[in-house]
Order: structure tokens, then C-alpha cells, then sequence
């Protein structure tokens, strides 16, 4: 469902009444800021956007330059703003997935919508439109290899004017050519320097020598404008909906989009919640609004590297000290799940700092207890690498737990935990097991839960001594839950086995294939259990309709015609890799 997604853009009479009837009634000057405040003029049913800057503002540009000797006027600057010549005007949609599962109602401002997929073009474009006939004939640059770089790229080639786009050497083709899509022969990339570093300072001295306008990703008031008509946006496509609107997520980085929202939230309805979201390695808002001044940040983390920046502008600062109402921070693994809640509800896939408001929305409303209310998530960006998507899949899924478990060195032991785990209701995704010693083995085990109660559950069983479902195991199991352990999460799963460190004799590798399905890994446990000890074992649940497993036998030699009438009987894919490079230098 979208919520007044029109493409003609238009404003209710009622809605633009109210944003020009404040406390200075008709025109006159604002005592405070010395702005002129906005007539209220005869409106039919429906105004466009287009249709009330040319009405209204017939001498917007001498207006606006006004404003380097006072604070901007935001309120006007966003409604003189210029980004709908060519932004659309991006659907508020439903969310039900994360509606049902919050127990609050959800929408998603599809900002990943824009011709660039991202709400960069309308700072961009409202900046570059705003520049004089002077600026534009000598052209503009930027330092960006993001989403940033599209939106100046696409706004140089829809006003006609030249830029030049200035990136480090290592910048991926991928974005390289979304550039030179965007801006066609309008646009000169620049590919300078081994860092962001070198690429900035290589922008700056252009702007020196060659009298070019740097055009800034966020600390700009035309920018911050810009960006601020999607706050006008939000607020017009929730004005007739019959329900409070509760609260507003937005992704803050350098914190322009976050900062021209709330100055325009703040001014419209202020009784709507404002709260901006960081990534918890990059969080250079929070950090500055809790230390009352900007601060430069040592390191920032590149997950969400549309968000990654080490120093807020001072503008965005100043504007979000007096209109943001709180900042929350999410970790990767809640970036990666709201990268999955965003898909599963809109079957597109976001890039990290595109779904920073769903993260930070969803740990809201989960830590304070919220229900019933209503919620907007600025979905800003799906400029995603595909490389990103596997170590996305992996850290996406908030119920899978990670453990080290040490279970008895003999055969059977490994179905009668995948018993025990079954019987709880959860389901082994990951099985890593390297034969060290006569006695125990330790293995990396995940399983999924449905809820972090029902996994604590499942841990307990192992553990205790005595089974409340009457199993008999003979001694509870030592059991690590790892799944906060970010060591245990990017690297040991992976190494976990390499060589044997005892006497692995008669060792055979085989690699398995069977129909992924439930109860597919028990079904297989069940079928090799035999008189031949298993010193070898690694299974990893990928979401394919395949489950691959490798597994070492120890077959003495006198044993190998029966292992092999073994191996034809069950009816499984099979592949011997004795004889493997792989296995014989890095396993034996």
C-alpha cells in the first residue's frame, strides 16, 4: 500500500495552509531571524509543488543569498527548493512484515526509489540549481564515490553544467560507471590519490586553481533544503491518513538529511518525533550532540560507508542541536537484519546506511516496549555491492545462534545431539568438527530458533545433567554460546578442524549432497551412523535446495569393499576427495 504516492506531486490546500499560517499570521518580518515570513494566498483543491515556488516565491534566488549574514530560513528554503525538476516525489509505503512483527505501524519512505536510488540527488540538484549563471559557466566539483557522485553526475547533465567528480584510484569500476552514467558528457572523473584523503585535497586545489564550486555532500544550507523536502513529503502523505504519527527514523552520517527533516518537522507538526540513527562504529552526530560541540572522530567503521564520515558539518550540527530529539546506534549484525526486514517487505535490497532508520527503529520500539504507534523509516539508498550479499545473508539472521559444544569422541554422539537440538524445535544451519582427541570432541554448532527465548531454551537442555524431555545422554554437554563473539562470527567458524592433532589412521573423505529441507541434516545423520568412526565432519545451511556435506570415515583397508556397499545403499550423491590436494596438505 503507498500513501499518497501521486507522480503529480501535490500539496492538500489544507496541509499548505497550515505550513504558511504560523504565529506570523500574514506576511511581515520575523523578529527573531529577520526572515520575511510566508503569505497565505487562495489555494484550489490541490497545489503542485512547482506551481507554489513560482507563486509564492517569484524572487527566491535574491531571497536566499540573503542568508549568509543571518541562519537560513529552512522552512522557505525547502519549500523554494528546486530538487522536483528532477527527484520524484518518493512513495510512503506500507511495511505489514515489520508492522506485524513491531506490533506499531510502519512505512517506508522509499527514498530508494530516485533515478540515482538515493536521496543524494535532491541536495545535490538544489544546491547546483542555486548556483549563479557565473558558477555554472565555470562548473562545480565534488570528492565522492557514492551516492553523492551520482546526484551531482545526474544534476550536472540535467542543468547543463560541467563537473568534475574526483575519486580515489581503487574506487570500484561498478561505481566508476554509475558516474559516467549519470552524467554523460557533462562529467569528468577524476581518479586521484591511494586515499579519500588524497582524493579531498585533489578536489580543493581544482576548486583553487580552476575557480570550480565545490559542491558538498550534507554541510550546505542549499543541501540540508534539499534533503528537507522529504520531511515536507512525509509530513503532506501523513496528513490525511486519520493516525498520530509517532515518530520519524532517519539515517544521519553527515548528518544533512537528518538536519533539513527535522528543521522542517520541527516547524510543521513539532509534536512528531524526530530521531536520528548511526551506525554504532561511525556515530559522529551522537558523539558531537553529547560532547554540545562537532566532534572529529578517530575511526569510523565502512559497513554502512554511505554513512561513514569522521567529522559532521557544522550546519548539520547546529540544526540538529535544535530539532533532533534523540540519536540511537545499531550494530552491524541489526544492519544486516534490517537489510532482510526491508527486503522482505519491499523485495528490494538496500545498501547498509539505507536502512540505518529500520535498524534504529526496530531496536527502539523493542527496548522501550512500544506498540500501537506509527512509525516513518527513511529508506535512503540501494546502491549496495553484490559481493556485500553473502556476508549480509550470514549476519541477517538475528535467531541463529552460534555455540562451541563438546560432545563424547564416539560414533553416534554427533545424532544424538542433532536429537536433542531437534527435539527443542530448532534446526542445525552449521556443523564444524576435526577429530583431536580418544576422548571429546569440539564442534562450532549454529542452529535457528524463532526467538531469543526459545534459543536460551534450547542452550539449557544442553546443558543439564538431566533432560526435561526424559532423554537419556549420559552428562550434560559443555556448551559456549559464541553468537556475540566477533571473532567466533567472522573468522574461527571458518577455521574451526584444519589438521588432525591425534592419530587419525585409515581416514577416508567423501563429500555428501542431499535435498535441503527440514529435518534433512537428522534424516543424514541417521543414514551414516555406522561401526566407522566419523573424524571429520562440516555442514553449512546456505538457503539453497542442496545441502553439501564433507565427512572423514576411518575405514581400515580390510574394510573397504563393505564400506562401499554401505556407501551405495544410502541413496545420497557421493564424492570420494582422498586423493584431493586440498585434503592432503591441509587436513591430514
Amino acid at each position: 500500500m503507498h500513501i499518497k504516492s501521486s507522480s503529480t506531486r501535490k500539496i492538500h490546500a489544507r496541509f499548505v495552509c497550515d505550513l504558511v499560517s504560523d504565529n506570523n499570521a500574514q506576511t511581515g518580518q520575523n523578529s527573531a531571524t529577520g526572515a520575511v515570513s510566508l503569505p497565505i494566498l487562495p489555494f484550489a483543491a490541490h497545489v503542485t509543488f512547482k506551481m507554489l515556488r513560482r507563486s509564492m516565491f517569484a524572487r527566491a534566488g535574491a531571497a536566499v543569498r540573503c542568508l549568509s549574514t543571518q541562519p537560513p530560513n529552512y522552512r522557505r528554503m525547502i519549500l523554494e527548493s528546486r530538487v522536483y525538476d528532477v527527484a520524484e516525489q518518493t512513495p510512503l509505503q506500507e511495511a505489514p512484515a515489520l508492522s506485524h512483527a513491531l506490533q506499531n505501524r510502519v512505512l517506508l519512505k522509499r527514498e530508494d526509489l530516485q533515478p540515482v536510488f538515493s536521496f543524494k540527488i535532491r541536495g545535490a540538484y538544489n544546491k547546483m540549481a542555486s548556483l549563479t549563471d557565473e558558477e555554472k559557466a565555470a562548473g562545480c566539483v565534488c570528492c565522492s564515490a557514492g551516492n553523492h557522485a551520482q546526484g551531482v553526475a545526474l544534476s550536472a547533465r540535467k542543468l547543463g553544467v560541467r563537473a568534475k567528480i574526483v575519486m580515489p584510484l581503487a574506487t570500484p569500476d561498478i561505481k566508476v560507471n554509475a558516474v559516467r552514467h549519470h552524467g554523460g558528457d557533462f562529467v569528468d572523473i577524476v581518479l586521484h590519490g591511494k586515499t579519500f584523503d588524497d582524493a579531498a585535497a585533489e578536489a580543493r586545489r581544482l576548486v583553487e586553481e580552476e575557480k570550480l564550486t565545490m559542491i558538498l555532500p550534507f554541510d550546505d544550507p542549499y543541501v540540508i533544503a534539499g534533503q528537507g523536502t522529504i520531511g515536507m513529503e512525509i509530513l503532506q502523505q501523513t496528513s490525511g491518513s486519520g493516525e498520530k504519527l509517532d515518530a520519524i527514523f532517519v539515517a544521519s552520517g553527515g548528518g544533512g538529511m537528518l538536519a533539513g527533516i527535522a528543521a522542517w518537522v520541527k516547524q510543521i507538526r513539532p509534536s512528531v518525533k524526530v530521531i536520528g540513527v548511526e551506525a554504532a562504529d561511525a556515530a559522529g552526530m551522537t558523539a558531537s550532540l553529547e560532547a554540545g560541540h562537532v566532534v572529529e572522530l578517530d575511526h569510523v567503521g565502512l559497513f554502512a560507508d554511505g554513512a561513514a564520515v569522521k567529522k559532521i558539518g557544522t550546519e548539520t550540527f547546529r540544526v540538529c542541536a535544535d530539532t533532533v530529539d534523540e540519536m540511537v546506534t545499531v550494530s552491524t549484525d541489526e544492519i544486516c537484519a534490517a537489510i532482510k526486514a526491508g527486503f522482505n517487505d519491499t523485495r528490494a535490497i538496500l545498501e547498509p546506511a539505507g536502512v540505518l532508520s529500520i535498524a534504529g527503529m526496530t531496536q527502539y520500539a523493542k527496548t522501550r516496549g512500544l506498540s500501537g504507534c506509527q512509525f516513518v523509516a527513511v529508506t535512503s539508498g540501494a546502491n549496495i555491492d553484490f559481493a556485500r550479499l553473502r556476508f549480509v545473508s550470514e549476519r541477517a539472521d538475528s535467531h541463529e545462534r552460534l555455540l562451541a559444544v563438546e560432545i563424547d569422541e564416539n560414533p553416534g554422539a554427533f545424532l544424538r545431539l542433532n536429537r536433542r537440538l531437534d527435539a527443542v524445535g530448532v534446526r542445525i544451519t552449521e556443523f564444524s568438527y576435526r577429530y583431536a582427541d580418544a576422548q571429546k570432541a569440539r564442534i562450532h554448532l549454529s542452529f535457528h530458533s524463532p526467538s531469543a527465548e526459545h534459543a536460551a531454551a534450547a542452550i539449557r537442555e544442553l546443558q543439564e545433567e538431566e533432560s526435561p524431555l526424559g532423554f537419556a545422554r549420559g552428562g550434560a554437554y559443555q556448551v559456549l554460546d559464541l553468537s556475540e563473539n566477533e571473532l567466533a562470527k567472522v573468522h574461527t567458524r571458518y577455521l574451526a578442524g584444519g589438521r588432525a592433532r591425534g592419530d587419525v589412521q585409515n581416514e577416508r573423505l567423501y563429500r555428501f549432497e542431499f535435498p535441503d529441507r527440514p529435518r534433512a541434516l537428522a534424516t543424514f545423520l541417521e543414514a551414516v551412523q555406522s561401526s566407522w568412526n566419523i573424524s571429520l565432519f562440516h555442514y553449512r545451511n546456505h538457503g539453497a535446495d542442496v545441502g553439501r556435506v564433507l565427512v572423514g570415515f576411518q575405514v581400515p583397508d580390510e574394510d573397504h569393499e563393505r564400506f562401499q556397499s554401505f556407501l551405495n545403499q544410502l541413496a545420497y550423491v557421493f564424492h570420494e576427495e582422498t586423493d584431493n590436494q586440498m585434503y592432503q596438505e591441509f587436513m591430514l
